[in-house]
């Protein structure tokens, strides 16, 4: 599959007070980026909260996110797990949705040698009627995906890409033309997305995006006509947003966040709390300042 340029959005879950899905909040959500303009969509990321969602709940999920975009972009589903079996049962719940590629890290439970991520994503490449992309989360997992090791396994036809916040890896890939004809970069360094567009590094992937889909439509509008001073603009008001959510509590916000735009249920783990009054003011009154309200 080719990946288009431009904004690709880590979607939030929906979910209700028994951790199921809200099939209606979803639906707009995801209308609200491709309205907004997304090239494609990742579900159940870190922003997502994949880790936290029931087994039962995540094919619903699915389901409910692939009968919504209905082919109109690529979209990627998480399925991060700690064994190949326990991936490979996720793989097993999207049923026949109509899924781009899953989103895999490497094991976070225990650290990994390099052979043992072979091991790891080779195995999973083998038997996933998806194709795999590579998820590079070392502030998670502990583990990093190294040149080295997508060098090793990014010949298998199955793996078809990465998404990654390391820039120089990235760099040091576009060197080898060869590996990157098929192998497709999600570039996740949120700060420096401009930047990044100007090295010719032009998909971009955030969960930020979910909150901020006026100034994600508009930044990406900037740098398709390489307008830099005003795609700086559309950035740092999203980049205002994060730093005030990361300030007042990531999930919390985010979930409040969200429902100010309409999409109702909590996107957060179920022990993360709710808001202060005052935090839920701070938080609307950035959306306010940025657009998004």
């Amino acid at each position: 599959m080719t990946l288009n340029n431009g904004f690709y959005t880590a979607l939030g879950t929906p979910l209700d007070d028994n951790g199921d899905c809200i099939p209606s909040s979803l639906y707009t959500h995801i209308e609200q980026q491709i309205q907004a303009g997304a090239s494609g969509l990742l579900l159940m990321g870190s922003m997502g909260i994949e880790a936290a969602v029931k087994n039962s709940t995540y094919r619903k999920l699915v389901a409910t996110a692939s009968q919504t975009v209905r082919g109109r972009l690529p979209l990627f589903v998480g399925a991060m797990d700690n064994s190949i079996t326990k991936v490979l049962e996720k793989v097993e719940l999207m049923g026949k949705a109509e899924v781009a590629g899953v989103v895999v890290t490497t094991p976070f439970y225990s650290l990994s040698s390099e052979d043992e991520l072979v091991n790891w994503f080779l195995g999973i490449a083998d038997q996933s009627r998806y194709p795999v992309y590579l998820y590079d989360l070392p502030a998670v997992t502990k583990v990093k995906i190294t040149h080295s090791l997508i060098r090793r396994i990014g010949g298998h036809t199955n793996i078809q890409g990465m998404k990654t916040a390391d820039l120089q890896l990235i760099l040091d890939l576009m060197r080898e033309p060869e590996l990157m004809r098929k192998f497709h970069i999600l570039y996740s360094g949120l700060d420096l997305f401009d930047y990044a567009n100007r090295l010719n590094i032009k998909r971009n992937l955030d969960g930020m995006f979910c909150v901020t889909p006026r100034n994600a439509g508009a930044l990406y509008a900037c740098l398709c006509k390489e307008d830099y001073t005003g795609a700086r603009l559309y950035l740092d008001r999203i980049l205002r947003l994060r730093n005030t959510m990361v300030e007042n509590r990531l999930f919390p916000s985010f979930t409040y966040a969200m429902n100010l735009l309409g999409c109702a249920g909590n996107f957060a783990p179920d022990y993360a709390g709710a808001l202060t009054p005052e935090q839920q003011e701070t938080i609307a009154y950035t959306m306010q300042q940025i657009g998004e309200r």
